[in-house]
């Protein structure tokens, strides 16, 4: 399968006293680059889950967002841990007494401290196998999520490459009218020009023009980058930076072969070449 490195996927699951829920998200990125969101409650699952995504994922820059939620009847019942309450008021009372001027402890610093609720505060390392199976279940889904968008930019790829064969088989035939006009006109200037000059001589010099502007090579190493296109399209997998290498060969030959297209028609195809492969290489830019 092809990859598209855009990718996204949520998934939830009951534990004591709420739910966990993991969101995995990504865009393009050369390499892979890590972005975790987690609560503080869930900081020991943060290596679990860099190991898991390493496995699966090898380019995106991803996101990953880990939370608890506290169900309706836990929060409720819920109650404040009275001696951790005691020591901050005592701190507050102390740090005042030195600073008069310092703010004293907001009630909504007091509930975010750790702790603060006692024995209802989640345990991070128990419930760190439920973490490991919800972001198992999540980067199915987020992997599944690549794939189905990966070969949409597959199949756009390969309608572009399509189009270019086309390209290919209606220029190879008009090559040898065009070269033999344009030769023909050169050597009529030729002779008006030089007067004096033999005809094997403007043959000769006819003949080595014709070699520099000969675009045959360059048609065939077209068709076989397209080759190698299709090819590396249909063995799946991580395939974008030799796709994109790709792109990179094409744009080398159709710029030589617009240099080359002294013909106005063959200079406009090498122009459409070039849209062509602009367009190609926008999607590889999104393929793992």
């Amino acid at each position: 399968m092809i990859y598209s490195m855009t990718g996204y996927a949520v998934a939830a699951c009951a534990v004591k006293g709420g739910a966990l829920q993991i969101e995995l998200k990504s865009v393009n990125s050369r390499y892979l680059d890590y972005h975790f969101r987690v609560s503080d409650e869930l900081r020991l699952a943060e290596p679990a889950l860099r190991e898991l995504i390493g496995a699966r994922l090898v380019r995106g820059k991803l996101e990953c967002r880990l939370s608890f939620v506290p169900t309706a009847s836990a929060a409720q019942q819920a109650s404040l841990n009275a001696d951790l309450l005691e020591s901050l008021a005592l701190l507050d009372a102390q740090v005042r007494a030195v600073l008069p001027l310092a703010a004293p402890l907001a009630v909504s610093d007091v509930l975010r401290w750790p702790g603060i609720f006692g024995d209802d505060a989640l345990d991070g390392e128990a419930v760190l196998p439920a973490c490991r199976a919800l972001a198992c279940d999540a980067l199915d889904e987020f992997v599944a999520s690549r794939a189905r968008e990966g070969g949409k930019l597959a199949a756009v790829i390969l309608e572009k490459v399509a189009r270019m064969r086309v390209l290919l088989r209606d220029i190879e035939p008009r090559i040898p009218a065009a070269l033999a006009a344009f030769n023909e006109k050169l050597r009529q200037r030729l002779l008006n020009a030089l007067d004096t000059v033999s005809d094997d001589r403007i043959r000769q010099e006819v003949a080595v023009f014709a070699a520099r502007i000969d675009v045959a090579e360059e048609l065939a190493r077209l068709a076989t980058h397209l080759d190698e296109v299709e090819r590396v399209l249909g063995a799946g997998g991580v395939s974008g930076k030799r796709l994109d290498f790709l792109m990179q060969e094409l744009t080398r030959e159709a710029n030589t072969f617009g240099s080359k297209s002294l013909v106005a028609e063959l200079s406009q195809l090498a122009i459409e070449f070039k849209l062509l492969i602009e367009q190609m290489r926008e999607q590889v830019q999104n393929l793992e």
